[in-house]
């Protein structure tokens, strides 16, 4: 049996480091080769981390919420071993594994006779099967000799938190035979910490991961006392499904709060969905016993809006701290949300912006659409106005090939571009995020409709892989679908061009009719087109908008593309 140490591998071009957002095993457990062990936000993605190895984890180096360079030892494997190579563990066949550190003296419900020495050095034996708990309630549970497979979890799916652990050791229950006697805090300090079998098979690494909150109580329990006390408690939803982002339910976990009975009339995919403000309101409305007034339609801040509320992780300090009495507070500006940043400001100050607009009428568009979306429900497609500015897009770049460049100055020379892969612009609790639709321009209407869903479905979710997002030549902000008309879109460099979508509405347009001019309501589309100066001319601008608009005022000529 050897113990190998894995090191957070490059999961990105060009990625230098990553916040370890949620590790997906424990101490303990069995994995095998190419199993993911945890999710990692890097600044292009979140992309779960492989397993390099079968074998045991034997200990993890980093706590949830940490930046970990690329190349620095996350967790470590004993591999070689029969059997799970770990603790007693029931598994589906209803079998006790071995463990093969054990004695060969071995009573027959599969537990090994350990020294007494070893028990302290680890978590008691488990004897009725997988334990949910966090590396850090695992260690707060050797550091106070509990039995961690003893502890009744109050997270979902029975997951144990340090407030979970703690209750079990101040409710006298928690002394294990094999560790030392649990002490109050006017008794004596709070113990030190076991030798784990990682200080000597990891060459003397001391582990990087620290338990939160030793001193004083949570949130989480603070929680459950105020519940003990009587006092009116809010109304649980009680759902058995509900949606939320990783770090959504990494406020839930440490807040103790069970995400299933936290309020909520938003839905995603007919689903509830969460936010981690509802989340720390349905905590506040726990600890102080009264009615949880939850706005859950209220959606989580925007790009711009970081303050209360974000569901990044708490970095514990501030280098400039409040006054007291402050409401104010700091999120890391890191990962998605620093790439969208600086990308932002390097396609701000490198390329010119001009902003063109226009307005384009679009009544047989919305005609065009109606008569469509029949044909696209048998095909259970949702059609939307999307694949029809695609395609009028692709249009005007074929006309005016200058749109669909890239402008390289270092070798002093503009592509044009022969791809037509546009960028669709979605916005996510991390941030925008651009995922691209290649090959525009060989796809039908319903085939544009359905992979634009996709694409915006796992960029919400933060599943998007880095390679979705890369190889754009044009790209499309709907700022509409929250009810803007104008806007100014900056250019996702090196692109040279973006266009922005309004709402389309009814407002008022002069028409012609029996040979006199009169205003009418219409659906309008209007239009925000930014350029590279550099690039493009205005007038270029103009006739480009002018072609696009022409397809999409007649939904006909979309049939030539």
């Amino acid at each position: 049996m050897t113990v190998e140490e894995f090191k957070l591998p490059d999961v990105g071009e060009g990625v230098a480091e990553g916040e370890l957002v949620t590790w997906l095993v424990a101490p303990g457990d069995r994995v095998e080769e190419d199993q993911p062990v945890a999710e990692v936000e890097t600044d292009k993605a979140l992309v779960e981390v492989p397993s390099s190895y079968d074998g045991t984890v034997e200990e993890l180096f980093v706590e949830e919420g940490d930046v970990v360079p690329v190349g620095d030892v996350i967790i470590s494997f004993r591999v070689g071993e029969d059997g799970d190579g770990g603790e007693t563990e029931v598994e589906a066949t209803g079998e006790p594994t071995r463990d093969s550190d054990a004695s060969a003296a071995e009573s027959t419900t599969g537990a090994s006779a350990e020294t007494e020495s070893e028990a302290d050095a680890r978590e008691p034996a488990t004897t009725s099967g997988r334990t949910f708990a966090p590396p850090s309630a695992r260690r707060l549970a050797r550091e106070l000799g509990v039995d961690i497979a003893a502890v009744d979890g109050s997270g979902p799916g029975g997951r144990i938190g340090e407030a979970d652990v703690r209750a079990h050791a101040e409710g006298g229950d928690g002394d294990s035979d094999d560790g030392p006697s649990v002490k109050s805090a006017s008794d004596a300090p709070d113990p030190k910490p076991a030798p784990t079998p990682t200080d000597t098979g990891s060459g003397g690494r001391k582990s990087a991961v620290k338990k939160r909150g030793t001193s004083g109580t949570d949130s989480g329990s603070e929680a459950a006392a105020a519940a003990s006390t009587g006092a009116a408690a809010p109304d649980s939803a009680g759902r058995e499904t509900t949606l939320a982002t990783p770090a959504t339910r990494k406020v839930a976990r440490e807040l103790g709060v069970d995400i299933d009975d936290v309020p909520t009339d938003e839905t995603r995919d007919g689903e509830a969905f969460v936010t981690g403000e509802a989340v720390r309101a349905y905590a506040e409305a726990l600890e102080s016993g009264a009615e949880a007034t939850v706005d859950a339609s209220t959606p989580e801040p925007s790009a711009v809006d970081v303050g209360a509320g974000h569901d990044g992780p708490d970095t514990g300090a501030t280098s400039d701290p409040s006054p007291p009495g402050s409401t104010d507070q700091t999120v890391p500006y890191r990962g998605v949300r620093r790439t969208i940043g600086k990308q932002m400001e390097r396609s701000k100050y490198t390329a010119p912006h001009v902003t063109h607009h226009d307005t384009a009428e679009v009544d047989a568009l919305v005609e065009a659409r109606e008569a469509l979306k029949p044909r696209a429900e048998e095909k259970d497609v949702t059609l939307t106005y999307m694949p029809f500015v695609m395609k009028a897009i692709v249009a005007g770049l074929k006309e005016y090939p200058y749109l669909n460049s890239e402008l390289r100055e270092d070798e002093e020379e503009i592509v044009l571009k022969d791809d037509y892969n546009l960028g669709i612009a979605v916005a996510t609790d991390a941030g925008l995020m651009v995922p691209v639709v290649e090959d525009v321009d060989e796809k039908g209407l319903f085939e544009l409709a359905e992979e634009v869903r996709h694409l915006a479905s796992r960029a919400r979710d933060r599943k998007l892989k880095p390679a979705e997002m890369k190889g754009g030549t044009f790209s499309i902000t709907n700022f509409g679908a929250i009810g803007g008309e104008y806007a100014t879109p900056i250019i996702n460099y090196p692109e040279t061009a973006i266009l922005g979508l309004g709402a389309i509405e009814e407002r008022p347009v002069v028409r012609e009719r029996d040979g006199t001019s009169e205003v009418v309501p219409a659906p309008t589309l209007p239009l925000s087109l930014s350029i590279d100066h550099r690039v493009i001319d205005g007038a270029v601008a103009a006739e480009f908008a002018n072609t696009v608009m022409e397809h999409l005022e007649h939904p006909l000529l979309l049939l030539s593309q």
